[in-house]
């Protein structure tokens, strides 16, 4: 796969993609990221990407011309996905997650300021906000969609259940997890887990993830039940 990435910010995003998990990764040859510093397509002879809205208001807005020009410049068959990091897009989620990892190519525009033209749109295939909350930029974001889509890829993980197993790669919390020491002030691991029988080891987990996500997410419990009963 690979990826490109739209940024103001590069130095945000190269350090997180260049260690792990990712690093492996392209290491491996399964991704290639190219991050891109948009205010490089700039017209402007100060490089600059952003100006103040026509109507007046509070703080700047991305302008169209770069973000277009660095489209043009990097993906000019638009063979790539487009998305458009907002807070006004699709909340992300797992499902999005492995739909994108089925595609050869992305390409992720990080906004900033408080906004951006409202043409940009049309140059994209999707929007997609990582929750109801504003942040800085959309650096972190793209992050989080980067680092969920690329541990699905093939090859990725060393152990490729954890990609299946995970927390909402079905509607259901993912069971406890134990690890040595068996016991530790007191606190002991559960029996099941040491018994050697697989078949009630995972009667024991559905059980517990049952339990946890009808606790801690009992929207997604009920859409566990009727996923069950439909």
């Amino acid at each position: 796969m690979r990826i490109d990435i739209l940024t103001l910010f590069p130095e945000v995003i190269k350090p997180f993609i260049n260690a792990s998990i990712l690093h492996r990764a392209q290491q491996d040859g399964h991704v290639r990221f190219f991050v891109h510093d948009f205010r490089e397509y700039s017209e402007d002879k100060h490089r600059r990407v952003d100006d103040y809205p026509y109507g007046g208001g509070a703080g700047m807005v991305l302008k169209v011309e770069p973000v277009v020009n660095a489209l043009r410049g990097i993906d000019p068959d638009h063979e790539a996905v487009r998305i458009l990091m907002s807070p006004q897009g699709l909340v992300y989620h797992q499902k999005k997650a492995r739909t994108l990892a089925e595609n050869t190519s992305l390409l992720i525009l990080c906004g900033h300021y408080e906004g951006f033209d409202e043409r940009i749109r049309d140059y994209f295939d999707m929007e997609v906000s990582i929750g109801d909350y504003v942040l800085t930029g959309g650096e972190v974001p793209a992050l989080v969609v980067i680092d969920s889509v690329v541990r699905l890829l093939p090859g990725v993980l060393n152990n490729e259940a954890s990609a299946v197993e995970d927390s909402f790669s079905e509607p259901l919390l993912e069971y406890p997890h134990y690890t040595r020491p068996r016991t530790f002030e007191g606190k002991k691991v559960p029996d099941v887990l040491l018994s050697g029988d697989h078949a009630k080891i995972a009667a024991w987990r559905r059980e517990k993830a049952l339990e946890r996500t009808k606790k801690r997410r009992p929207d997604l419990y009920e859409a566990y039940r009727k996923k069950e009963n439909s």
